[in-house]
């Protein structure tokens, strides 16, 4: 079971202790010797880990028996529907179309949620089949180790994690925003400004916002169901306000404010939806309750779906109104939707906007620190990251301290960070890890061990290339030219990969509850509206990612590579030990029964 009996039974012995052993147990951290002599060993173990890939089963069974007590299943497709719209509707659509709608898009902003909409939802198809088929708390990080590996996983499970605490920290920086509107200040002036001891991005101190992830801690740690609970009558009162917005605003259109449509061009409006993808995020966080959920073949693609449809029409809509209450060029950067009304005489509604914008954003806030920690915790079972923040709490059925280590890294963030910088450098994790899980899928499809021939394999690598190079083609293209030749080459090319598949690459695998339609076709187009979608995001974002990425490499290398091979190493130990005793005992049981027949 997992890493063996003996370590889930220290595990229960230790309780909440914070030894050594919690967070460094394995092996080669035994001693400096056994340390010393596993980077010497690093080229060997990072091999072993690239070509590794996980089972269905191991991340059903032995990962979860790592946790020390199961979570409890107490979800349904309802729940998690007003999850996915409490994950998703937010500081996205209250504070990011103002902003890119007055910089980048103008009305056009409406078409940039289109591009932002049809990308997240070839998203959530991809998530969803995982979901069913493989339903534990560790999400597209789980999905990952068992078709790309665990080298892959890992550097996906960093930018996870990267993109919950940057997504929490911008949307409790927001909150703090329309906190202000409702009364009648200034975001900074709720601020502490820093700048002179800071830079300019990073000097506006947000104190509300630590008080914020304070009380969501609170709630997350205490009941899953409690949280649901509290998200769907919140995302209720949220919908409302939603349609009161949508009738009001719309009583005050201008249509005038049309007549410019796109003032910043087609370069425009696809960079706000690279932007504005921001705004779609959270409905990933859904896929981490399938370990919560009582029918996940049903559940789960209601849920997961419905959400997003709801959630794709609502920002059409919104979008279209607050262009047309008030010129793009008069939008409110902070808090659009409150100032828009006041702006047309309904200074009263600023209340009401800002008031249900808080309560979004309040429920973005909760489902987001409930998805963080079970991810946390799945990649902790893997010992990738300390086991210590694996353990589930026995009376909650919660993920204690994976819950509270995030939401303080998020608190950090937020009390520092600019909204403008998160939003990019947000965006990048997100569709990278979206465009790795397209990928994924396509192998879990294609490829399958002692199913799959080798020539067959070899088709598969050469067409996904294919498929990448060309949507690394087109994006680059987009980026750095205003013509429209490349296009003809890079577009073809991503066609005939795809089409490749079809053809000449039979299935390895059927899903056995639901499967994604049209496949190779709808997660091929994922993995290029993504890589396109991220040729639009600023230089300095590229290089933000960049150090990032560096950082958790170096984590990887020095700690989580041969904490996670040990106990790869050990599992295997005990796998084959119980296999031999289970023969042995049907042997025994085998030579009783004889005299019998």
């Amino acid at each position: 079971m997992g890493v063996g009996e003996g370590g889930d039974e220290g595990l229960r012995r230790r309780g909440c202790s914070c030894t050594k052993d919690d967070f460094l147990p394995e092996e080669s951290f035994q001693s400096w010797g056994n340390y010393v002599r596993a980077l010497k060993e690093t080229p060997t173990r990072l091999i072993n880990r690239v070509t590794t890939r996980s089972l269905d089963s191991t991340e059903l069974v032995e990962m979860k028996a790592r946790s020390e007590h199961e979570m409890k299943k107490t979800l349904t497709w309802w729940d998690l529907m007003w999850f996915g719209i409490g994950a998703v509707i937010g500081a996205g659509i209250f504070v990011l179309t103002g902003l890119e709608a007055k910089t980048d898009a103008g009305p056009a902003v409406v078409l940039s949620y289109v591009v932002s909409g049809i990308s997240a939802m070839l998203s959530v198809f991809c998530y969803t089949e995982f979901a069913v088929e493989i339903p534990v708390a560790g999400g597209s990080f789980a999905y990952l180790r068992v078709e790309l590996g665990d080298f892959v996983a890992f550097i996906a499970a960093g930018n996870i994690l990267l993109e919950y605490v940057i997504g929490g920290a911008a949307v409790a920086r927001s909150w703090t925003s329309y906190f202000a509107t409702l009364c009648n200040h200034k975001p900074d002036d709720f601020r502490i400004n820093a700048v002179g001891a800071l830079s300019e991005n990073y000097g506006h101190l947000d104190p509300i916002a630590v008080v914020v992830m304070a009380g969501i801690c609170i709630l997350a740690v205490l009941s899953t169901k409690g949280s649901s609970r509290l998200n769907y009558v919140a995302s209720i009162v949220h919908i409302l306000v939603i349609l009161f917005i949508i009738i009001a605003g719309l009583t005050k259109a201008n249509f005038d404010n049309y007549r410019d449509f796109a003032p910043f061009g087609p370069r425009g409006v696809f960079k706000a939806s690279a932007v504005l993808f921001f705004a779609y995020v959270g409905f990933d966080a859904v896929s981490t309750m399938a370990e919560e959920t009582k029918n996940p073949g049903k559940d789960i693609p209601i849920g997961l779906v419905g959400s997003m449809v709801i959630t794709t029409v609502a920002y059409c809509l919104l979008a279209i109104t607050l262009c047309l209450m008030v010129p793009y060029k008069l939008i409110d950067e902070d808090a659009p939707f409150s100032v828009a009304f006041e702006t047309v005489g309904m200074g009263w509604a600023k209340y009401l906007v800002a008031a249900g914008a808080l309560k979004g954003m309040t429920s973005v806030l909760l489902v987001s620190a409930v998805g963080q920690a079970r991810y946390l915790t799945h990649i902790a079972r893997t010992h990738m990251m300390p086991p210590w923040l694996a353990q589930v709490n026995a009376k909650t059925g919660t993920p204690v301290n994976a819950t509270i280590v995030m939401i303080t890294a998020t608190a950090i963030i937020a009390l520092f960070t600019k909204l403008d910088i998160l939003s990019n450098l947000l965006s990048i994790s997100t569709l990278f890890i979206f465009m790795l899980v397209a990928v994924a899928l396509l192998v879990r499809r294609y490829y399958a061990a002692g199913v799959t021939t080798p020539a067959n394999r070899n088709k598969l690598i050469f067409f996904l290339v294919v498929i990448l190079g060309s949507s690394i083609g087109t994006s680059a293209y987009w980026g750095t030219s205003d013509g429209w030749y490349g296009y003809a080459i890079t577009v073809p090319l991503w066609f005939l990969g795809t089409l490749g598949i079809r053809i000449f690459v039979p299935q390895a695998k059927f899903p056995n509850l639901w499967g994604v339609p049209l496949v190779p076709w709808l997660p091929s187009a994922s993995i290029a509206i993504n890589i396109f979608l991220l040729g639009s995001i600023d230089k300095d974002s590229f290089i933000r990612f960049g150090i990032w990425t560096l950082i958790i490499l170096g984590y990887y290398f020095f700690f989580g590579l041969h904490a996670s091979y040990d106990v790869a190493k050990e599992f295997e130990k005990e796998k084959a030990l119980r296999n031999d005793n289970q023969l042995k005992n049907a042997e025994e049981g085998g030579a009783v029964a004889e005299p019998n027949n």
